[in-house]
């Protein structure tokens, strides 16, 4: 297993982590199978969606602070219950094909770390299997 160390910068931010994990699997030269990212915390998620453009990862946490709302009455005496719930519809982790060396993302597709209770160091752990 492969674990990476990301900082996180603000309270909820999406960071794009495509590119450790193309390093990783370089690493690896596995030809065909598949790569769990996963994160093991409870106020951070694993998602893909489009990197192409920077804004679809601020409207995306735009969307889930709406969905989310922070001004709740949480049972969660800690104060990040909208952190966990957010964590939990997001998921922990993403299963990615390989083939001929390459991550099987869509053209526009990237790999991002869900940051959402940060400023953090946070750990990413990465499993290939052929």
């Amino acid at each position: 297993m492969t674990e990476f160390v990301v900082e996180t910068h603000r309270k909820e931010e999406l960071i794009d982590i495509t590119p450790l994990v193309r390093r990783a699997l370089e690493a690896e030269e596995i030809r065909a199978g598949v790569c769990l990212v996963y994160s093991p915390h409870t106020t951070a998620g694993i998602t893909i969606n489009e990197n192409a453009d920077p804004a679809v990862a601020g409207d995306l946490v735009t969307a889930l602070a709406a969905v989310v709302p922070e001004n709740v009455d949480w049972l969660h005496a800690e104060g990040n219950s909208p952190a966990h719930v957010k964590a939990s519809l997001v998921g922990s982790s993403a299963l990615i094909g390989i083939e001929d060396g390459e991550l099987a993302l869509g053209r526009w597709q990237g790999i991002f770390f869900c940051e959402f209770d940060g400023p953090r160091t946070r750990r990413i752990w990465l499993r290939v299997l052929s």
